[in-house]
């Protein structure tokens, strides 16, 4: 059970619903996010897939990028498919364009084809409860080219990352929503109610474990990008 987490899920474009609807299964309460003011009594948000300009240029035109890095600073866990993963990467390529610089990464749009080239595979992914294979359903994705040091791959396509996590912040290059698999939903309710009960630094440990640096891991994981840095870069 969720334990009645309220989770949003930015209703500005893309399939926003089936998040939502993936969401309730899980038992979290889902609220479609329109306006920055609706993020104050939330849990966790979702950034869901469409096309990462539109979306930027309606996040510019509600005022949402002060929100949401206000949101993150809070501690609130992130999750963002495909275009979400653009916009919340810290370098975008091909070509370059603003990003929120919320988690490690270095992203390249539409690096697995345009619409047509869409396709369906199995990914292997590691989370609570060991590894194990899912659906996914890549459109138009782009392709994680970076990890920085802090961040965790946790889930891969022909041997590159698909699904990583920094901190409270979870990326995916495929739509997990598109299926009836609810692996990665439940990952992040889970995620979300960690940070509820104010156990965020649980998120790095299996980071401390894997580099056995476990005071250098921690230290990192409190460390939120500034607000500053992530304006430096220009749309």
């Amino acid at each position: 059970m969720t334990g009645g987490l309220r989770i949003g899920v930015l209703a500005l474009q893309g399939d926003f619903a089936r998040h939502r609807a993936a969401l309730e299964q899980c038992g979290a309460e889902a609220i479609e996010v329109r306006r920055p003011e609706e993020l104050a009594d939330l849990d966790g948000l979702i950034i869901p897939g469409g096309e990462s300009t539109t979306l930027l240029k309606l996040m510019d035109a509600w005022n949402f990028v002060p929100a949401i890095e206000k949101f993150h600073a809070a501690g609130k866990p992130i999750f963002g498919t495909c275009a979400g993963l653009i916009l919340l990467a810290r370098e975008v390529t091909r070509p370059s364009q603003f990003s929120l610089g919320l988690i490690d990464v270095g992203v390249e749009r539409n690096a697995y084809g345009r619409q047509r080239e869409s396709f369906e595979t199995r990914g292997t992914v590691a989370l609570a409860g060991g590894r194990r294979e899912i659906e996914m359903v890549f459109i138009r994705a782009p392709r994680i080219r970076r990890l920085g040091p802090g961040v965790e791959t946790l889930a891969t396509h022909d041997g590159e990352p698909v699904l990583a996590q920094q901190g409270p912040v979870l990326v995916a290059a495929f739509h997990p929503e598109l299926t009836e698999d609810l692996t990665v939903h439940r990952y992040f309710c889970a995620l979300v109610r960690a940070a509820r009960a104010g156990v965020g630094p649980v998120f790095e440990r299996r980071l401390c474990r894997r580099n056995s640096l476990l005071g250098e891991a921690s230290e990192g994981a409190a460390e939120a990008p500034s607000e500053s840095s992530a304006r430096e870069r220009k749309p």
